[in-house]
C-alpha cells in the first residue's frame, strides 16, 4: 500500500473562495465561489513542486514551502479536517 503524500487534502485562500482538493489518486477538484469543479484535471508532485494538467486542455504549477501552496499568483494554506 502507497504512503498517501502529506501534501494530498484540501488546499484553500485564505479567504476561502478558491479551494482545491487534491485527491489520493493524482486527480484535483477545484471550486471557485459556489462553483463546485471549477476546474478538475491530474496532478504530480515531484519534491516540494505539483504539476497541474487540467482536463480542458491547459497546465499550470505550484510549488509548496513551509507548509503553504505557491500557485497560479494564489496564497493557499492547507485545510485542518
Amino acid at each position: 500500500m502507497q504512503t498517501p503524500s502529506p501534501y494530498t487534502g484540501m488546499w484553500m485562500t485564505k479567504d476561502g473562495h478558491i479551494r482545491q482538493e487534491l485527491l489520493p489518486n493524482g486527480r484535483y477538484d477545484e471550486a471557485r465561489g459556489t462553483r463546485q469543479s471549477a476546474y478538475t484535471g491530474s496532478y504530480t508532485i515531484n519534491g516540494d513542486h505539483i504539476e497541474y494538467q487540467d482536463d480542458s486542455g491547459f497546465s499550470a504549477d505550484g510549488d509548496f514551502r513551509d507548509g503553504v501552496l505557491y500557485h497560479g499568483g494564489y496564497v493557499f494554506y492547507k485545510a485542518e479536517m
